[in-house]
């Protein structure tokens, strides 16, 4: 069964809106990119962090295990992406939805 931000940050992906929400003792305004489950089978996003709190600078490259998530809301804004990577993300190993793929190309 999913979590309950699961579905929050899913359809916030879909409606590319951005989440702000509460992550290991800080607050962060995201954009969420990658939604799936990771090796262990724990819900998880890949998400652009721009804004909020954060241990390093900003922006960058979020994996937020789902469980540990709090308070999130979706709202209205610009969005957000990161430029151009080098390397494959290994956040998501099963994905579930991908703005890239599923929500992009249908345009």
């Amino acid at each position: 069964m999913p979590s309950t931000a699961y579905p929050l940050f899913r359809n916030a992906i879909l409606g590319e809106q951005q989440v702000v929400c509460d992550y290991g003792g800080r607050s962060r305004e995201l954009c969420p990119h990658i939604i799936g489950t990771n090796k262990r089978g724990e819900e998880v996003v890949l998400a652009w962090q721009f804004a909020g709190e954060s241990s390093g600078p900003l922006p960058q490259w979020r994996c937020l295990k789902l469980a540990n998530v709090s308070n999130a809301r979706a709202r209205s804004g610009r969005w957000h992406e990161g430029g151009s990577h080098r390397t494959t993300q290994t956040c998501v190993s099963d994905i579930d939805l991908d703005i890239n793929v599923h929500v992009r190309k249908r345009r």
